[in-house]
Formats: structure tokens, C-alpha cells, sequence
């Protein structure tokens, strides 16, 4: 069995270590000028904190090389780089009968589409499959247990992606065939994940971040369901689990651009201070043009785009989702 990981980022470098043990023949693949001759050479990435590889993997930026004969892909790039890669594949003689597993969470701008969309515009006859869940990486380098789901329309490439990268106490996946509510839990939730970091560092309280996390999938299940999908999957793994995670930690991406937005810091500062990509960021734009189209109530992510697209006081932003006006709670 071989595995390839695309993408060597922070997720890549840690689901590579993950999966080894489970995998006859693995290969990491990355953009040449991506790749640092620490990991080539000696098969380790300090940034944003130590991953080891074990010394079989193989490291290169030939994609043919690295897809060869694999029986899954996973596909670990930045949202507005999936286009462009499936491309790549496409040209670097993917076959259809390889299965490509998509772990990057969110939309494509400006076409507003998710990433299985994206991904059967370019390989149509592709099998995929999306993982996607409360997965916080520097936990899943430590071991800790964690649980994600495994969508597809065709639930034998799920189950058989569940079979092959299920990580004994370590990391359980569980199948799902509602691909659209999977991957709009998985994207719109890092919206309201930088709406909690605000509120944790403002000190606005543990009420105030209920109410947050509860009006925000509110938000997220009236989007995902007028696109196709099933209400209840938002209250499993890649919803309410991942909100739960991404909303609470500060291992999450999203959560730290929260924070330094509450400190007066610029959008631009923020994501060169991080040095990775906050999805979050430019979802929020995604679901305000999203929710503009459908005629839906987004406050809270509007709420977000302000605050991190205009020179507006961020704090009065989100005080004025206290003043609106009175309603009933609703969550279609």
C-alpha cells in the first residue's frame, strides 16, 4: 500500500507521521521551493513546531513520482492552491481509480465553491473522499485521541479510506455520506472560531462565547442546508465538533487571528506574524457573499468580515450584535 501526501504544511508534516506505521510506501510532496534542506535531508520541520519524519518517507516536489502508483492521496494544501494542484495531477497522470482525500477546509473565492466542486470540475471521474473534523494538529502529533469524519458519495472509497487511515487508539475516523454538510461544517465554523478568540481576548466571559458558538452554527446550518446539506450533520464531528474545538483552543489558527484582531493588530500583520494560512479569514467574505445571494441572516460572520476587512473599531463591531433588534431564536 502507498500513501502520498501533498502538501507538506504543518497538517501535511503531521498526518504523514500519523500514517507511516499504517503505510508499505510514503511520499511527501511539496513545491521545490517549499521544501527546506532540514527536511530533505534529515526529515524534520521545526515550524510552527517540531515534526520528525521517519526516515522511509520519501520527500520530493515531483508529483509524478510522488502519486505513482499510490492508493490514496491526500491532498493537504491551502484552499486557493486546490485548483491549480488537481491541474497538476491531472497533468502528472492521476488515475481515476486513485483515491484522493481532501483535508483543506474552506471556499474557493470568487467562485464560492466548495472543494468537491472544485475538485470534480478538474478530475471528474476522480474517486474522493473529504476528512474533515475536530483535528487540531499539534494534539494529533501528541497522540491524544481524536475523531473525524470521512465523507464520499460512493461509501466504499469512505470506508475503505476509514479502514487504511484509522489509527488504532489514536485517530478514529467515522464515514459519512453527506459530503456538502461535511465540508460547510468544516469551513464555516473557522468564521465563528475567530469571533470566540475575539471574545476570549476581550475577557467578555464564558456566556458570551455560548452564545457565540450557538448563534454561530445557527448561521452555519441555515447556509449548508439551502446548499444541499443535511441538518444533522452539523451537530456531528465536522460541525459541532470541530466549532467546539476550533472555538475553545489555542492551538487553532482561526482562534489566534481572533485574538489579535481584539488587540488592535491589522488583518496583514496578523497573517505574517502567523506565517500560515487562518481560513477563516477569507471564508468570512466567502459566506457574507454566500448569505447575500440566499437572503440569509448572518450577523455574526458579518460581524467578522467587518472587522477584518474594514478600519472599523472591531470591539464596536461586535457590541452591536447585543443591539439589534429583538426576535425570536430560530435555527432555520
Amino acid at each position: 500500500m502507498k500513501l502520498a501526501v501533498l502538501g507538506l504544511g504543518c497538517w501535511g508534516l503531521v498526518l504523514t507521521k500519523l500514517l507511516t506505521p499504517k503505510f508499505d510506501d510514503v511520499w511527501g510532496w511539496s513545491r521545490k521551493q517549499d521544501l527546506s534542506d532540514e527536511l530533505l535531508k534529515e526529515k524534520k520541520s521545526k515550524i510552527p513546531f517540531v515534526v520528525e519524519l521517519d526516515k522511509r518517507v520519501n520527500i520530493t516536489h515531483n508529483l509524478k513520482d510522488a502519486i505513482e502508483g499510490a492508493d490514496i492521496i491526500l491532498l493537504v494544501v491551502s484552499t486557493s492552491a486546490i485548483r491549480s494542484v488537481c491541474e497538476q495531477l491531472k497533468d502528472a497522470g492521476i488515475k481515476s481509480s486513485q483515491i484522493l482525500v481532501n483535508t483543506s477546509k474552506g471556499l474557493e473565492l470568487p467562485s464560492l465553491k466548495r472543494m468537491s466542486e472544485v475538485i470534480k470540475e478538474v478530475l471528474p471521474l476522480q474517486k474522493f473522499a473529504v476528512l474533515s473534523g475536530p483535528t487540531l494538529a499539534r494534539e494529533v502529533l501528541e497522540g491524544k485521541p481524536t475523531a473525524a469524519s470521512v465523507a464520499s458519495d460512493d461509501m466504499k472509497v469512505a470506508k475503505f479510506v476509514q479502514e487504511n487511515l484509522n489509527v488504532d487508539t489514536k485517530f478514529r475516523l467515522y464515514t459519512n455520506s453527506d459530503v456538502a454538510g461535511v465540508e460547510f461544517g468544516g469551513s464555516l465554523k473557522n468564521v465563528i472560531a475567530i469571533a470566540a478568540g475575539f471574545l476570549s481576548e476581550l475577557d467578555l466571559g464564558d456566556n458570551a462565547k455560548g452564545a457565540i458558538l450557538t448563534r454561530g452554527m445557527a448561521e452555519i446550518v441555515r447556509v449548508g442546508t439551502a446548499l444541499g446539506a443535511n441538518a444533522s450533520t452539523f451537530w456531528g464531528l465536522s460541525g459541532m465538533g470541530d466549532l467546539i474545538a476550533t472555538c475553545s483552543s489555542p492551538l487553532s489558527r482561526n482562534h489566534t487571528v481572533g485574538r489579535m484582531l481584539a488587540k488592535g493588530k491589522k488583518i496583514e500583520d496578523i497573517l505574517s506574524e502567523l506565517g500560515s494560512v487562518a481560513e477563516g479569514v477569507k471564508t468570512s467574505k466567502a459566506i457574507c457573499e454566500l448569505s447575500e445571494k440566499l437572503n440569509i441572516d448572518t450577523p455574526i460572520s458579518h460581524a467578522i468580515y467587518q472587522a477584518v476587512y474594514s478600519q472599523e473599531n472591531s470591539k464596536e463591531i461586535f457590541m452591536n450584535l447585543m443591539l439589534r433588534s429583538l426576535k425570536a431564536e430560530e435555527i432555520f
